[in-house]
């Protein structure tokens, strides 16, 4: 019991930390966002949810200037102002807004918050314990080598998680009468919106899949799924 003591306390540490960030980004969203009220984009997420036969999907503007859409620990979804502000200027579509809210509502549907705490939690006793075991070793390397391995874990985590809540998405705009279209022609559009520029971290360490491969993904679906209705 004694040796594993450790792994209890860095397990205990590390969900403590979820939960005070989970607190945080709550506080912080609710002092800071307000109702979706731009009229084709509440009805685009009254489309959604008549297809999925639920009353309402609630979605909230978070009030700052990045592009951005989030699905919180606590379930809500939110769009940035910042991507509300492109939707007026006629940079993107309504329904390519509505294939935003279609994906964060696959990272509610899916669990993901769930899966997150869990992996967030895991990523960080790991962390601890690896600099621990490393740091014995190898002093500096070892801490900075720790932290880029549980780095690159999370990373292709979190792309697994992008991918689903891709499809998820895909098969609600699909059923809304929206297809796929928006979706694909949004993520041509996703790194000039978002002020990045190709290149940046390597693949292994990239948090979301690029758009070339997310977009190959929603074909591969559309063609299984299309194979299957044949």
């Amino acid at each position: 019991m004694l040796k594993l003591l450790p792994l209890i306390l860095f397990l205990a540490y590390g969900l403590a930390l979820w939960h005070f960030s989970a607190w945080r980004t709550r506080r912080m969203l609710d002092g800071a966002s307000f109702p979706l009220r731009e009229p084709a984009l509440v009805a685009m997420a009254e489309r959604l949810a008549r297809a999925l036969e639920v009353p309402k999907v609630p979605v909230h503007v978070f009030d700052v200037p990045g592009v951005n859409g989030l699905a919180a620990p606590d379930g809500r979804i939110f769009l940035t102002r910042g991507f509300v502000d492109r939707f007026r200027a006629g940079d993107v579509s309504a329904e390519e807004m509505a294939s935003v809210i279609a994906h964060e509502m696959g990272h509610v549907a899916l669990g993901h918050g769930k899966r997150r705490m869990i992996d967030f939690t895991g990523r960080n006793a790991m962390q601890m314990l690896l600099a621990t075991l490393l740091g014995r070793f190898v002093p500096v390397v070892g801490v900075w080598l720790a932290s880029v391995l549980t780095t690159a874990l999370a990373a292709g985590l979190s792309r697994r998680d992008e991918f689903e809540a891709d499809r998820w998405a895909s098969a609600l705009l699909i059923r809304a009468g929206i297809g796929c279209g928006p979706q694909k022609s949004l993520f041509l559009k996703l790194d000039r919106l978002t002020g990045m520029q190709g290149g940046g971290a390597p693949d292994w360490l990239r948090s979301h899949p690029k758009a070339a491969e997310r977009i190959a993904a929603i074909e591969a679906n559309e063609r299984k799924w299309q194979d299957h209705r044949a």
